[in-house]
């Protein structure tokens, strides 16, 4: 083989390498202008959920609702009131919570209550027990409230129902009336004692399901966590209670929101 047989096999193959890498960059280049737009606005992404039914960035929402204190074993807590929020975003917006529960009295004690009370007077210890009843009367949460999850239901192939699922977390006002529960004369009776004010520490989570662009039903549950004194049981020693320990008063609300002003029109209605 001579000299100039190898150098034109030694080119042809340097040509053929160049031309293949030249491609190959050309194929997976990305173009200087999206390149730029990439960098300036971050790579584009999609909602999982598209087209939303239901906007409420801007809007304001007020729901009347109803609910109880499910965890309370000693007294019924039934509660009327109202939420007021306001939504910066689809995600975050600002929520309150007022309601309030009417003192019922003796009518207010449960059975359990009522059964602890005669089994400690029917003994013969001669303890004088007293049952320590703390009653929600008015309350409000001050919280931010996110919601990460947005989703539709498929109703039996029939319609779609839309919602969301929202985290809150804040804090509180309760006014609480205190007393203790006792039997006298043959019956059990509440002697009241003291309005206490707590500031409680409010977390909790609810869901929207909407109904239509304006309204829609809301189920919220909020944990209100605060100090207090120990339960005193005993009426002989009248020494105060020096101890504290944690409360918790879950409350359990569901009502009708009502969204204004009016949500932007969308493109299409599915």
């Amino acid at each position: 083989m001579n000299l100039s047989r190898i150098l034109s096999t030694v080119a042809t193959g340097l040509g053929i390498y160049l031309f293949s890498g030249l491609a190959a960059t050309q194929a997976f280049a990305t173009p200087a202008d999206e390149a730029l737009e990439t960098l300036r606005e971050g790579p584009a992404t999609q909602n999982v959920v598209q087209n939303r039914f239901f906007l409420k960035t801007g809007r304001f929402e007020i729901a009347p609702v109803g609910g109880l204190v499910p965890n309370d074993p000693m007294v019924r807590r039934l509660l009327g009131g109202f939420a007021l929020n306001y939504h910066f975003s689809e995600e975050f917006s600002a929520s309150s919570q007022i309601f309030y529960s009417p003192d019922l009295a003796e009518s207010d004690l449960k059975g359990l209550t009522n059964t602890l009370v005669q089994i400690a007077n029917s003994g013969t210890g001669g303890v004088s027990f007293q049952q320590p009843v703390d009653k929600i009367i008015l309350g409000a949460t001050f919280s931010a409230q996110w919601a990460p999850v947005y989703g539709k239901i498929n109703l039996l192939g029939e319609s779609v129902l839309n919602f969301d699922l929202y985290l809150q977390g804040g804090l509180g006002l309760l006014t609480l009336q205190r007393g203790y529960a006792r039997y006298n004369s043959g019956q059990v009776q509440i002697d009241r004692t003291e309005v206490d004010v707590m500031v409680p520490a409010s977390m909790g989570f609810g869901i929207d399901f909407f109904l239509n662009q304006r309204t829609a039903l809301k189920i919220d549950v909020r944990n209100l966590m605060y100090l207090g004194a120990a339960p005193d049981y005993s009426a002989d020693d009248g020494l105060p209670v020096s101890e504290s320990r944690l409360y918790q008063s879950l409350i359990v609300s569901t009502g009708v929101s009502f969204y204004f002003p009016n949500m932007s029109p969308r493109l299409t209605d599915f």
